[in-house]
């Protein structure tokens, strides 16, 4: 292997994937960009590749302005929330219990404390979506507030190191909402049952995206996933989150360009994980779904490259002697550390239906969740290159031996 070579191309790959404007948000231009130079990569190898279109929602956020008087309060508009301009009483609720009995209907709802301890998955969210979230949300229809404000503190496990988060990030809810960090809402609190006037203006876009899956060996009856996602949260360069993963699918595409085995190889690189849909999950499941018995190994590359610690695998739904073939390879490599399973990956479409799996991360994910994801620091900087080429060729290896 020519590492000098594979470190170029992993370091164009990766300022090219973070640079693409305005962002890698699903169904922005900037994503369609970076979908595209994927599949012209991947195809350029000799893989057979599929970009079929899926619908989703893009969004533009433009003015808001929260006021009691004369007095404005920094605030920031949920991403896909619907527009407006009101003037209305303040109400103020910190409990599940306390939303039940509040009468809110028209008013403009403060949400804060223990309420706002946890970002709602989105209501149509099919891969997880406990039991309380729901009830929130059918509280919130049923309770019909003009507009929404939430107060969030910081939660680095569960959304990162961006501070404040957003309560709702969800195109499919239609009331109005702002979110604010837990001191302002604190200022905000102070004037309950006040008038305040609150201006949003934003566009919700119907939009497509895709994601790109190359395939070598297609009609075999087995295959190996090999997957990364290559959207972004919002408006940050993604790096580590997950342009890494994605420059580790070229260079493996370009390491096993001449694989001859047996198996099929399908390299994805989904589009959604960051996205409230996760559009390029469902369209996967909904396309290729009755394809899920001929997989033997799903590997999911996530976070993977930060210049601190080492790389981190984790195994899921995996048979002894799957693991003990693979721990035979990795232990080869003082580079890699053997980690907790995570969750939250897309690995998980493929867990929740019994299929092996294998992913990726920084031994450092907790550093990086607390300090870097989600934010504008995510930038290819934090990233050792090199770390990406190992491995690429670390998968290599194993896939070829399997």
């Amino acid at each position: 292997m020519n590492r000098e070579k594979y470190i170029t191309k992993a370091s164009e790959y990766l300022n090219k994937i973070c640079s693409v404007k305005p962002n890698r948000r699903t169904g922005s231009p900037g994503n369609r960009e970076a979908t595209d130079y994927f599949a012209n990569i991947v195809g350029q190898l000799g893989y057979d590749v599929d970009t079929a279109p899926f619908e989703c929602m893009d969004y533009r956020k433009k003015k808001v302005s929260l006021s009691f008087k004369k007095n404005y309060f920094n605030v920031y508009i949920s991403p896909y929330s619907l527009k407006c301009d009101i003037a209305a009483e303040l109400v103020a609720v910190s409990t599940v219990d306390e939303l039940e009995k509040i009468s809110c209907k028209s008013k403009i709802l403060l949400m804060k404390d223990e309420i706002c301890s946890e970002q709602l998955m989105p209501k149509n969210f099919v891969f997880y979506n406990p039991d309380h979230h729901k009830r929130i949300y059918a509280l919130l229809k049923k309770k019909q507030p003009a507009a929404i404000i939430t107060a969030t503190a910081k939660n680095p496990e569960l959304v990162g190191a961006l501070y404040p988060f957003p309560l709702i990030v969800d195109g499919d809810f239609d009331i109005p909402s702002v979110y604010c960090t837990d001191v302002i809402g604190k200022e905000i609190s102070a004037h309950i049952n006040e008038k305040f006037r609150l201006t949003i203006q934003t566009e919700r876009i119907p939009s497509t995206a895709s994601n790109v899956i190359a395939r070598k060996n297609q009609k075999n009856n087995e295959k190996i996933i090999v997957c990364a996602h290559i959207d972004a949260y919002e408006e940050t360069p993604g790096a580590s989150d997950n342009a890494s993963g994605v420059v580790v699918l070229l260079l493996l595409a370009e390491m096993l360009m001449d694989y001859d085995k047996s198996l099929c190889i399908e390299i994805i690189a989904f589009n959604g994980e960051d996205h409230y849909s996760a559009g390029g999950q469902m369209d996967y499941l909904k396309r290729y779904g009755s394809e899920i018995e001929k997989i033997l190994l799903v590997i999911n590359v996530d976070d993977v490259g930060y210049k601190k610690g080492k790389t981190a695998f984790s195994f899921y739904e995996s048979t002894d002697e799957l693991q003990q073939k693979l721990h035979s390879i990795f232990n080869n490599y003082d580079s890699l550390v053997e980690s907790t399973p995570w969750y939250n990956g897309d690995h998980m479409i493929f867990v929740q239906k019994g299929k092996p799996a294998l992913a990726l991360t920084s031994e450092k994910m907790p550093e990086l969740m607390a300090t870097i994801t989600h934010t504008e620091k995510d930038t290819p900087d934090i990233i050792e290159v090199a770390k990406l080429v190992e491995i690429a060729s670390i998968l290599k290896d194993a896939i070829i031996n399997l």
